[in-house]
């Protein structure tokens, strides 16, 4: 998974549940085709590498303390002590692949590991009729200079 993922806010998006018991998307999810290469969203220690529920995961923990869980893996390349760098290949992608950030023990929108989404400029009417819509925009890479 490069750091610049072709979209995370299409297949599931993250939903902070209400509770710790309550419903939501602790993560993003993702439908990509099998075998896509993961790769670290940033350097850090390889934490965990196991499977949970017939589920492969992987757990970095980076320099900040936030932990990043990539999940539903149909590969691994990396073992439990591990030290990885950011863009390092992790593993591989199964049809569906999940990516999940916490803080502590708190789950947090993971979608700035990815970038930022950026929409073009645009000029609003001031007769009162309707705005046009303002389409999908861009993801922007987190070390991007583009504008926009």
């Amino acid at each position: 998974m490069p750091n610049c993922w072709p979209d995370p806010f299409g297949e599931d998006p993250f939903r902070l549940p209400a509770c710790t018991y309550c419903p939501g998307n602790r993560g993003i999810e993702f439908a990509p085709e099998p075998g896509q290469p993961v790769a670290a969203v940033a350097a850090g220690r390889v934490t965990f590498v196991g499977t949970v529920a017939g589920t492969v995961y992987v757990v970095v923990e980076h320099a900040d303390g936030r932990r990043a869980t990539y999940g539903r893996l149909g590969a691994v390349a990396v073992s439990r002590g591990a030290s990885v760098v950011a863009g390092q290949r992790i593993g591989a992608t199964t049809d569906a692949f999940y990516f999940g950030l916490r803080e502590g023990d708190r789950p947090v929108d993971p979608t700035s590991m990815f970038g930022r989404r950026r929409y073009p400029l645009r000029l609003l009417p001031t007769d009162g009729s309707a705005a046009p819509p303002v389409g999908p925009g861009r993801l922007v890479c987190p070390n991007s200079t583009a504008r926009g």
